[in-house]
Formats: C-alpha cells, structure tokens, sequence
C-alpha cells in the first residue's frame, strides 16, 4: 500500500451514510462506539471534526478529533477506526499520520491524546507506532496516550 492511496476528507452530506455502513471486526466492537453514534455527537459538540477515511478512493474508516483542548490541555482524536475488511493493510496508520497533520496545520495543535481501552491491542500497537507515549493518565476505563507535535 502506498502510503498517498489514502485520504481524508471532512464528513458531508455526500460521505457520512458510507461511513455509518462500516463494520468493525468482532474483538473490536467492545471497544468502540459506532460512527453512526460518533457522527451524531459531532452534531451537538460542534467542536468534533469528524472525517471519512479513503483508500483508493473508496471509503474505508471514520476518525474524529476535538479541534479545542481538553483535559490534559490537549487536544483528543475520539474515533479511529477501519473496517474490518480493509485493516492489517496500513491504513489506520497512514489516516492517523494524516489527521495529525490536519490538527497540526489547522489548529496549531502541539499535544495530542488518544485514548482507548488497555485490551485494545491493536490500538495500542498503532498508537506506539505513531510516537505516542502512555504517562500513566487514565479517564474511566481507557489509558491516555500522548504524543507531543512540533510545529514547523
């Protein structure tokens, strides 16, 4: 997989119902909400950017990221997710990289939180992968991982 077979694109009109489609894998389901729930709670906390995941130019995930600080002053990704017919092939990461350059470009973001549950194995190989550090911060059942971004 190239690395430029992967976009993202801000949810509309046109991407949102394909996005709702998507299907997590069975272990995954436990662990994350549904975009469809993540979709509708973008509409009332307009702060939540929420963004189709491309591959060849077919939709293939959903991530969504505060675009304000939270705790830790820091700014949160919410959701990340491929569908489970297209995971194992790169594409979390790529979107990932991505999403942090949007935040990072857009926002001017500097620290980045992800959090997930500790039995997520997968995301806390990609997470790892990434850069990002676990400093001990928990919030209710998930860990809080942290990556700092430097801004050229």
């Amino acid at each position: 997989m190239k690395k430029n077979q992967v976009k993202i694109a801000e949810l509309n009109a046109e991407n949102w119902y394909e996005c709702c489609q998507l299907e997590l894998s069975l272990e995954q389901q436990e662990f994350i909400e549904s975009n469809a729930i993540s979709i509708a709670q973008s509409k009332f906390e307009t702060t939540l950017k929420p963004f189709a995941i491309y591959f060849e130019d077919k939709i293939v995930g959903f991530l969504m990221f505060n675009s304000v600080p939270e705790e830790l002053d820091a700014y949160w990704v919410y959701r990340i997710m491929v569908d489970k017919n297209y995971q194992g092939k790169g594409i979390g990461k790529a979107a990932t990289d991505l999403m942090m350059n949007e935040m990072v470009e857009t926002y001017g973001i500097n620290k980045i939180i992800v959090g997930y549950h500790p039995e997520n194995h997968g995301a806390h190989r990609l997470y790892a992968s990434l850069g990002f550090v676990d400093h001990g911060d928990r919030f209710g059942r998930e860990m809080a991982v942290v990556k700092e971004v430097t801004i050229n």
